[in-house]
C-alpha cells in the first residue's frame, strides 16, 4: 500500500489490473479509465499471469481539488469512450516537443471532463465531515514530510497517546503513519528521479537518510532500483526529444 500526493489518471492497453483502494478491491476492466485520488492508500498488480501495461498521467489539485477525493475514492473506474480518448491524445501530445499548447488543451478537456463525472456524486455526498485527530495527523506528517516527526513530540502537540494515533490514523486511512510518510517521500523521489536528480541527491532531497535507505524503500513500493528508475526516465526524454 502506498499513496501519492496527486491525482493518478491511468489506462490500462495490455492485459488487466487490481488494486485495492480506501480497503476495497477494484479493477481496470476493459476501455475504462481509472482515476485515484491523492492520499489515500492504494496498490497495485496484474490481474492475470499475463501482466500489463498501463499508461500513467499524475494531476495535481490545482486541476482537481480535494473535495473530489471522495466521489472519486466511490467510483475511481469510469467507463467513458470520449474521456479515454482524450487521455490517449494528451499521452501523444506529451511525447512530442513543440506540441506543449496543444498538451494543455486537451488535459483541460479532461480536467472538465473528469469534473462532470465527479461533481454529481459531490453534491450527493453533503456537507463535509467534522475532521478527525487522523486528519490532524495526517496534515502534521504532511507539513513535516522533509524533516520528520516523532511519535511521541506528535501526540503531545495533539494531546493524544501515541497508540491511540496509530490506531486512529490506520483505521481512517488504511495505512500506518510510517507507511504513508515512506510513501509519499518515495513519490517526490520518483519525481525527482524523473526530473534528472542522481539517486544519491534525490534521497536526501525526499527525506530519506541516504541513497540505501531510498533504495529499500523504492524497491518495495515501485519493484525497481532507483538508478534504473532514473536510466530508464532519461532513455525517454531522449527519445522524445529525438
Amino acid at each position: 500500500m502506498h499513496v501519492h500526493a496527486a491525482w493518478t489518471l491511468l489506462v490500462v492497453d495490455d492485459g488487466a489490473v487490481r488494486y485495492d483502494l480506501d480497503r476495497h478491491e477494484r479493477g481496470t476492466p476493459g476501455n475504462t479509465v481509472s482515476l485515484l485520488p491523492p492520499h489515500v492508500p492504494h496498490n497495485g498488480s496484474a490481474a492475470t499471469a499475463h501482466g500489463f501495461r498501463k499508461r500513467v498521467l499524475y494531476l495535481d489539485t490545482t486541476l482537481l481539488d480535494e473535495s473530489l477525493i471522495g466521489p472519486a475514492v466511490d467510483a475511481p473506474d469510469l467507463t467513458d469512450p470520449v474521456l479515454r480518448t482524450r487521455v490517449g491524445q494528451l499521452h501523444t501530445a506529451l511525447s512530442n516537443r513543440g506540441d506543449e499548447l496543444e498538451a494543455e488543451s486537451r488535459l483541460a478537456l479532461i480536467g472538465q471532463r473528469l469534473r462532470k463525472h465527479l461533481l454529481p456524486r459531490a453534491a450527493v455526498a453533503g456537507a463535509v465531515p467534522v475532521r478527525g485527530i487522523a486528519q490532524d495527523l495526517r496534515d502534521i506528517l504532511d507539513e513535516r514530510l522533509l524533516e520528520g516527526t516523532t511519535l511521541a513530540g506528535t501526540a503531545r502537540l495533539l494531546h493524544a497517546h501515541p497508540a491511540h494515533l496509530v490506531r486512529a490514523f490506520s483505521a481512517a486511512f488504511g495505512i500506518a503513519p510510517h507507511q504513508y510518510v515512506t510513501s509519499r517521500r518515495v513519490d517526490l523521489a520518483r519525481r525527482l528521479l524523473l526530473d534528472g536528480r542522481p539517486p544519491g541527491e534525490a534521497a536526501i532531497a525526499a527525506g530519506f537518510y541516504d541513497q540505501s535507505h531510498l533504495t529499500r524503500h523504492f524497491k518495495r513500493v515501485l519493484g525497481v532500483a532507483p538508478g534504473q528508475y532514473a536510466r530508464t526516465g532519461a532513455t525517454l526524454r531522449r527519445e522524445r526529444v529525438g
